[in-house]
């Protein structure tokens, strides 16, 4: 069966440690099970225009939300062991990496695949692979740039995904289609921080 977790985060700034909120959302046995969703306080709740504009998160919205070291525990819950998806892994992996290494925390041990990847191969037609798109390609609505939404809506991937070409999980799913499924937080000579 299809067990994984979807992530997403929003960010307040074009740096990769302003993390302003993330989601979870987990898939067990092919169903969508629990999901989580908190706002955060970006570093000194610091927000750009252009971010504001894309997400409508705001430094009001988070003055009294947590720092990242505060939900670290229980997003970690949501990770940990886990395989994880992202639409354009590599930004959120990035956000989380940043956003640990800024707090001082250690990296959790999981693995990870990009459903952009997933889409373009099984659905190579589209105009694109955004998020939108592809949410719009699946008959999901949803509010693009909503980290709970956005994560929903990449958790629908592989679970589409599967059932167009037949697999039931998501190691038989990558594996057919070629897709890595990476370790999180590697580091040169490939040693975990």
């Amino acid at each position: 069966m299809m067990n994984y977790a979807a992530i997403d985060f929003e960010t307040a700034t074009s740096a990769r440690d302003s993390a302003c909120s993330v989601a979870v959302v987990e898939v067990v046995d092919g169903k969508l099970y629990d999901s989580y969703y908190t706002l955060i306080q970006p570093p000194e709740n610091k927000y750009n225009y252009f971010n504001v504009q894309i997400h409508g998160i705001t430094r009001e919205d988070t003055r009294y939300a947590p720092t990242f070291a505060k939900i670290w525990p229980e997003l970690r819950e949501h990770l940990e062991g886990k395989v994880v998806v992202a639409h354009n892994a590599p930004f959120d992996m990035g956000v989380l990496n940043a956003c640990l290494m800024r707090a001082g925390l250690s990296l959790p041990k999981f693995y990870y695949c990009d459903t952009v990847t997933i889409s373009r191969k099984v659905w190579p037609d589209l105009e694109n692979h955004k998020l939108d798109t592809v949410g719009s390609f699946l008959e999901i609505d949803f509010q693009h740039h909503n980290a709970l939404d956005d994560a929903r809506t990449c958790a629908a991937i592989p679970l589409k995904a599967g059932e167009e070409l037949g697999f039931s999980s998501l190691k038989g799913l990558t594996e057919k289609l070629g897709i890595n499924v990476k370790p999180f937080g590697v580091r040169r000579g490939g040693c975990r921080r």
